[in-house]
């Protein structure tokens, strides 16, 4: 039980300063992903696929 809870928060932890370290590296040519329990989950879950997903997402979008 501990072992699995354990995966998940290192997951989740990890989804967060990837979303974060994203948005400090790229603000400066105006890339913003918002950090929500919507694109951590997808980061959480897919990892670095989802993550350029969402970036991808993000130039269709704008």
């Amino acid at each position: 039980m501990f072992k699995i809870l354990k995966k998940v928060v290192k997951k989740v932890v990890f989804a967060f300063v990837l979303l974060y370290g994203l948005n400090v590296i790229v603000s400066s040519i105006n890339i913003f992903i918002p950090i929500n329990i919507f694109t951590i989950s997808i980061v959480s879950i897919l990892g670095v696929p989802g993550l350029l997903s969402l970036i991808s997402i993000f130039f269709i979008i704008n």
